[in-house]
């Protein structure tokens, strides 16, 4: 499930990029992979409060994606 959920939003920020007229090359997307677990813990519990959670979701039901950093120069 964390796999497909990461690829999910990928979709989403590549989508809203693209829709900001940025480039986006496909051949690099066919190098990003989301199967990462450095935030997945394997060996405890984490209490999360569900009701809470869920009402942070955008009404599309995903969380809304974070604002763009501003470019340093």
């Amino acid at each position: 499930m964390r796999r497909l959920q990461g690829g999910e939003y990928y979709g989403l920020a590549v989508a809203q990029m693209r829709a900001e007229s940025r480039a986006v090359d496909d051949e690099l997307l066919a190098h990003i992979s989301p199967a990462h677990s450095e935030n997945v813990n394997y060996h405890g519990t984490i209490n999360v409060e569900v009701d809470t959670e869920l009402a942070k979701l955008a009404p599309a039901g995903y969380r809304p994606q974070r604002a763009r950093r501003r470019e340093q120069r």
